[in-house]
């Protein structure tokens, strides 16, 4: 007994020094705390979705979820084969025209207006607290924070490690000018060194210049966040990008909801659509679209394009790895008010070439 005591804990001792790694950043505090305090959607110490949004279905628990991720018998949730990849040279790269690169999962680069934009990077090849836990598919890591050059601004959605990543946040420090982010987040970029001067953090509906030509509005997800046990301390968003030419939607994780319909009406339509689509289960259905609700989404957007990401780098559900692909590209042939795009990653896409042609890419890898 009292080795099992022992061991307990040294455990509990290991866990409480690990957490005081910077990788789990900071809750808010001080003069942040208190803007976070009168926002409308925070209430009782944390936020709040639009809609009552449990973590999970009324039909599971987080023993089911458990044990369904530790001993799922899914097979193919990896590829086998190598992801394909463009290997374009941002470094390099002189186009004239507005373009967007993905990186896999939900992380992308845009030029826009000659401004360079840089959108929730993940570049370490690792979307986990613990190193080696949840790695890179083979292929999908293509892309480093060395590849990057200077970031006019970076848009962060929401501070979960798939879209928030410390490694990545320190290796690009030098390159990034300025931040967008939610309520909050920017509690854990000071942290890490980021000047607060940098930093604009923004609630739902709130603007900011993110230059002289191109406003950026934070706008609303159906999600949550946390870096560690306590959850909800900092907001979570979506983001409408308008130029004069140009309007974009980059949608942060989300189940779906009422407020795309609503986005769609005050903004649209939108020449695209980013949305999350991938890492889904009905066990957590309200904090994650399914296939079929990313279309539907799209239409509420009145999005003329739209792109699913959140895909084909990580596994962090139970579901073959291209099935997500599959799906929505069979639910987008039933529902044809928005277009459809798939590029590789590393793939140019431009923004203002609404004929732009890809591949089924997935459908040749095993």
């Amino acid at each position: 007994m009292t080795t099992i005591l022992i061991v307990i804990g040294v455990l509990i001792a290991g866990t409480l020094i690990f957490l005081q790694h910077p990788l789990f950043g900071k809750e808010p505090s001080g003069e942040r705390l208190e803007r976070i305090k009168k926002s409308k959607h925070y209430k009782d110490g944390q936020f709040h979705n639009l809609s009552n949004t449990p973590a999970l279905s009324e039909d599971t628990n987080y023993y089911s979820v458990m044990k369904e991720l530790l001993f799922s018998k899914i097979e193919h949730t990896k590829p086998t084969d190598s992801i394909p990849c463009v290997n374009t040279n941002l470094l390099e790269k002189t186009i004239e025209e507005d373009f967007m690169v993905w990186f896999g999962h939900s992380s992308y680069y845009m030029k826009i207006d000659g401004q360079s934009f840089l959108i929730d990077p993940v570049l370490s090849k690792n979307a986990s607290p613990l190193y080696g836990t949840n790695t890179a598919f083979a292929g999908a890591d293509l892309f480093t924070c060395e590849a990057l050059p200077k970031i006019d601004v970076l848009v962060l959605t929401h501070d979960h490690y798939d879209h928030l990543d410390y490694s990545s946040f320190k290796n690009i420090k030098d390159k990034v000018s300025k931040i967008i982010c939610p309520l909050g987040v920017g509690e854990h970029l000071e942290y890490w060194g980021f000047p607060k001067e940098n930093i604009t953090e923004l609630d739902w509906y709130e603007d900011a210049s993110a230059t002289d030509s191109i406003k950026i509005t934070a706008t609303p997800a159906r999600h949550f966040s946390g870096r560690s046990f306590k959850r909800n301390t900092t907001l979570w968003a979506s983001y409408v990008l308008q130029t004069k030419n140009l309007k974009l939607y980059l949608g942060g994780d989300s189940g779906y909801d009422t407020h795309f319909k609503e986005i769609g009406t005050k903004y649209g339509p939108f020449d695209l659509a980013i949305l999350e689509n991938g890492q889904y289960d009905k066990k957590w259905k309200y904090i994650h679209m399914m296939p079929e609700e990313v279309v539907q989404a799209s239409n509420d957007l009145q999005a003329k394009r739209f792109f699913p990401v959140h895909s084909s780098k990580f596994k962090l559900a139970n579901h073959p790895w291209k099935e997500p692909l599959e799906r929505v590209s069979i639910a987008s042939t039933k529902q044809t008010a928005s277009q459809l795009i798939t590029p590789k990653i590393g793939e140019v896409i431009y923004l203002n070439q609404q004929d732009q042609v890809f591949e089924k890419w997935w459908e040749q890898v095993n």
